[in-house]
């Protein structure tokens, strides 16, 4: 009987692409403009994204576009941020829906401006059925609040005698995500030459594929893509079945 192999190869094109968008400030101090100027380009950046993951074959794509630490930032960049995510869901929400791109949001909405969770949902409810992408965008996110969130709400199910604590398993666990109706990502990258998660994602990126580029956000084009999907189908995905 022929042995199962030790590896799973990587698919040809990951299904799910996470991204964390660095580099916006940087970006804009290079060239003597003020952040603002960054975080707009970087919003351009997202667009062609989107596109590139659609054209690609990718499925999911989960972009982290504000942390629940950007709260730190200065009021005024703060406020840019929230404006430039207004005017992306309003101009944008007509060509996502035409190209069957669904919308969907993770994190704390409790702390976001009224408009901004009306536009949110209204973006979620018109793009419910389309099945082309799924673009996910993390907002006022945090990994280790989702896990505390989801630990919570369990010990609460388990309090009520919905299930014994023994019974907990990871399907369970997951179940009270953020991400409980998305797939783990295959290969999640950071731009601007950081190398950390950052809060992002923490649970779901257990055996993600980690690829690292100098490239500051607002530069990202669809060749620097293709070249992480390229970095991420040479790895083998072992899962922890075999050493190094």
């Amino acid at each position: 009987m022929a042995l199962a192999p030790s590896y799973e190869a990587p698919p040809a094109v990951p299904v799910h692409v996470a991204i964390i968008m660095d580099g916006n400030g940087r970006w804009a101090k290079a060239r003597g403009l003020p952040r603002i100027a960054g975080h707009r380009q970087g919003a351009e950046a997202v667009r062609a994204a989107v596109r590139s993951c659609a054209d690609l074959g990718v499925s999911y794509l989960t972009i982290y576009a504000f942390s629940s630490e950007n709260w730190k930032r200065p009021p005024a960049e703060v406020d840019d941020l929230m404006g430039l995510l207004r005017l992306y869901l309003r101009r944008e929400l007509a060509a996502l829906e035409r190209d069957g791109v669904r919308i969907r949001f993770i994190g704390d909405r409790s702390r976001l401006a009224p408009d901004i969770t009306r536009l949110i949902t209204e973006s979620e409810s018109s793009t419910a059925g389309n099945g082309q992408l799924t673009l996910t965008i993390a907002l006022n996110y945090g990994g280790r609040y989702e896990i505390l969130d989801a630990v919570r709400r369990i010990a609460a199910a388990a309090r009520r005698g919905e299930f014994e604590p023994d019974d907990i398993t990871e399907p369970i666990f997951e179940q009270y995500l953020q991400t409980t109706d998305v797939p783990d990502p295959d290969l999640l990258i950071r731009t601007s030459g950081e190398q950390r998660l950052s809060n992002f994602l923490l649970w779901q990126s257990a055996y993600t594929e980690l690829v690292f580029t100098p490239t500051l956000w607002p530069d990202f084009k669809h060749h620097h893509l293709e070249e992480a999907i390229h970095e991420y189908q040479r790895r083998e995905r072992r899962y922890g079945g075999t050493g190094g």
